[in-house]
């Protein structure tokens, strides 16, 4: 796909950014010190109505303590709802960190408390490592809702990339457990299949850019082992794998119309429209993976934003 397609205010940040084809376990190092970088790129100024703090919450079956960033509006109003975010990296890279100029925005913008998860990564820890990781940050935050002064009906889940596919990993967790109820999923360019890595071919226009096939590939095998784009892929380590997608939350995805998950997305927005799940879908023309991340300010990336915050606000009636 030619350049001459991306939308004109995403150019010129496109040409700054590295490409993470060819990802392996001898660049790993050098793509986690990219993500490092990233945080000075994209870093904004604190926000003064927004506290910032670190908490450390049990793990699940005896694994180490999770990090989680606190965000907490100074003006936030008793038994408010809250959101557990979760950050992207294609499962192999990231920190809650990279996404802290979102978290303080999200904090400030919609009045409540975020909590933003350092889940292990691959191919460290693999499957389920992270997606243990956060549900054990959403039983910490719904098991302390009084003392956090958040409403446990209004729970919200959300995340980017590889943190929207552990997002809807994580939603199917707590509907099948049913021990938390999640009131919205917000699933931004998801990253939800591994079969899209192994087997399935998107086609030649999608995922040229920043986040490629091959990457996905690695990241995807990082995760799962040799298991990835076979038949015995779990639903909570992919959550496209999903052929039960009834009772979910109410949900809001939205993609690039370059990105490598564009499909996966679509079909995974389609089937759950077809389970009775109030679902809102945007696609975002001329857009590559992570645009809004690394180009907050253009217009496509605000009114990307204004939409999810929208349809967390009449979901949680804000």
């Amino acid at each position: 796909m030619p350049k001459s397609v991306v939308n004109p205010e995403f150019l010129p940040t496109l040409e700054k950014m590295p490409s993470f084809d060819g990802l392996s376990s001898l660049s790993l190092p050098e793509v986690r010190e990219v993500f490092l970088t990233s945080v000075r790129l994209i870093e904004g100024r604190p926000l003064p109505d927004v506290v910032t703090r670190e908490e450390y919450v049990p793990g699940l079956n005896n694994a180490p303590d999770v990090r989680v960033i606190v965000y907490t509006p100074r003006n936030v109003q008793p038994n408010a709802p809250a959101m557990v975010y979760i950050h992207g990296g294609g499962l192999v890279s990231g920190h809650p960190e990279v996404d802290d100029p979102k978290c303080q925005k999200l904090a400030s913008d919609l009045g409540f408390q975020v909590f933003s998860v350092d889940y292990r990564l691959a191919p460290e820890v693999k499957y389920p490592g992270a997606i243990e990781d956060c549900y054990a940050v959403l039983k910490w935050v719904h098991d302390n809702a009084s003392k956090l002064g958040i409403s446990r009906d209004k729970v919200a889940v959300a995340g980017e990339s590889a943190g929207g596919g552990l997002s809807a990993a994580l939603s199917l967790m707590a509907r099948d457990k049913k021990e938390y109820k999640l009131a919205f999923q917000l699933l931004i360019y998801p990253m939800l299949d591994d079969r899209t890595a192994i087997n399935s071919d998107p086609g030649a226009n999608f995922g040229e850019f920043v986040w490629t096939r091959s990457a996905n590939k690695y990241a995807w095998q990082a995760y799962l082992g040799d298991k990835a784009g076979g038949p015995q892929t779990p639903p909570y380590a992919a959550a496209g794998r999903a052929t039960d997608l009834a009772g979910l939350p109410p949900t809001f995805i939205g993609v690039g119309s370059m990105d490598l998950f564009l499909k996966e997305d679509l079909d995974y927005a389609t089937r759950l429209m077809a389970a009775a799940v109030p679902t809102e879908v945007m696609v975002v023309p001329g857009a590559y993976h992570v645009f809004d991340m690394y180009v907050p300010d253009a217009e496509l990336s605000r009114r990307f934003m204004d939409a999810y915050c929208a349809a967390l606000k009449r979901t949680l009636n804000l």
